[in-house]
């Protein structure tokens, strides 16, 4: 048996079979990547541009144009020059540019050349906030974009929270990071009660020492692990190696409820892993957890002192707080109201068509 190791091959054979199920944009997918899995260009470079301008070519000066292909989801160009081909694809305002070379150099100045000035970046409103939200995206994987997000301030949005709650928010909001101790921040109550609006506030009294992060498939994430090590590992934007991320996982009763480490498998697992297990280690990382479930029905290892940076009970307003939200005693229910509630008393749905008094434990869905 002989010591000299493999070699990977120079070249690959390229075989296209095409149906008439695929599109012109898959054309142009092949052709592509030819010159890559030939060798002829074997380098290759590429970015994601989450708001691209309308009018960016995201093609580089002097490109020769090989195909374009457009359909109602999805505009693609296919160009060339002297040593690189670039593919550009359009989906919205996303964009995805790939740059192929014959050395990495050339392919990384011919990326920047293509998307220079291409990226959107609207003027900030005062009260934006920017988050994150990632998904695994069919054929492509985990991926990141970021939005700017719409949050008041906490004086604003304190008036939305009985006095227990807003207590316990008035000590959150004031949080550095010197003050981390547990790495899990849950809020747990019923469905209506402003779970998620004070996280969007949080995120904004958070902006200067933490990127708020917005899973929006956790279900997968703690039963992928390829997803789970992307989240993470983060995704660089620029900013310091000091920077937190917190991660937001909304609506996650199956996953923390007490029956979870016999329905949900790994998944318990893998989520106190990252809180504070060898996945969290050297990572400044926070996950920041709603449910709808009662406090005595979670897990006790979600719960267990030590792991929870703050864990309050986000619940209805008292029927003194409801009235003087309201501005009125009218259709006030007797028990107060969850937020959803006012606010839809406000626009004037009858207090006969709001749900009926919850009960505890009762899960009630608005």
């Amino acid at each position: 048996m002989s010591d000299t190791p493999s070699v990977p091959p120079a070249t690959l054979p390229v075989i296209v079979n095409l149906d008439d199920s695929d599109s012109p944009g898959d054309v142009l997918d092949a052709l592509f990547l030819d010159r890559f899995a030939t060798g002829q260009q074997p380098h290759a470079h590429s970015t994601t541009l989450d708001r691209a301008k309308p009018d960016a070519t995201l093609l580089p000066e002097g490109a020769r144009v090989l195909r374009a292909a457009k359909d109602d989801d999805r505009s693609s160009v296919l160009a060339e020059g002297e040593g690189w081909t670039i593919l550009s694809s359009r989906w919205n305002r996303r964009a995805d540019v790939t740059v192929t070379a014959t050395d990495p150099e050339l392919a990384k100045r011919i990326l920047a050349e293509a998307t220079d000035g291409a990226k959107d970046e609207p003027e900030p409103e005062p009260d934006d906030v920017t988050m994150g939200f990632w998904y695994v995206a069919p054929q492509r994987g985990p991926r990141r974009m970021t939005r700017a997000i719409s949050a008041g301030t906490w004086e604003e949005v304190r008036p939305n929270y009985s006095a227990p709650v807003a207590d316990a928010m008035d000590r959150l909001m004031k949080v550095t990071p010197e003050d981390v101790t547990g790495r899990l921040l849950l809020l747990h109550g019923p469905p209506g009660t402003g779970k998620t609006s004070a996280l969007r506030t949080l995120a904004r009294a958070w902006q200067d020492w933490c990127q708020v992060d917005c899973v929006l498939d956790p279900e997968r994430l703690f039963n992928d692990i390829g997803y789970l090590m992307d989240i993470a590992i983060g995704e660089d934007d620029g900013t310091s190696k000091e920077r937190w991320r917190l991660l937001l996982l909304e609506d996650c009763d199956e996953l923390i409820r007490g029956g979870a480490k016999h329905t949900a498998g790994q998944a318990l697992s893998r989520l106190l892993n990252l809180t504070d297990g060898l996945l969290g280690q050297g990572r400044n990382v926070l996950v920041g957890v709603t449910t709808n479930e009662d406090l005595e029905r979670l897990h006790p290892a979600v719960v267990r002192p030590g792991r929870c940076l703050a864990r309050i009970e986000v619940g209805p307003l008292s029927r003194a707080e409801s009235v003087e939200w309201l501005g009125r005693e009218e259709d006030v229910p007797r028990e107060g109201a969850t937020l959803a509630e006012l606010f839809a008393l406000r626009r004037g749905t009858p207090s006969a068509d709001l749900p009926e008094p919850r009960t505890a434990g009762a899960g009630l869905y608005l």
